[in-house]
């Protein structure tokens, strides 16, 4: 398992864990990180990793990537 800021650009995988304390892993839930659903990186700009889940696109810190596994 990987975090999704090292994926890189394009890449994509299925989320395997999400760390952090329950209240960061249930803000990231409300924006769609899901165990077992698919994730892509769209890319990286300004410290912010785009994202594409569930036909969205979410930008979020590198913090927070480095809590969702793939």
């Amino acid at each position: 398992m990987i975090p999704i800021s090292v994926l890189g650009d394009g890449k994509n995988g299925i989320i395997k864990r999400i760390s952090g304390k329950p209240e960061v892993k249930k803000h990231l839930e409300n924006l769609g990180f899901i165990v077992g659903d698919t994730v892509t990186v769209i890319t990286e700009q300004n410290g912010n990793i785009i994202v594409k889940v569930k036909e969205s696109r979410i930008a979020i810190s590198k913090e927070m990537a480095m809590k969702i596994y793939v």
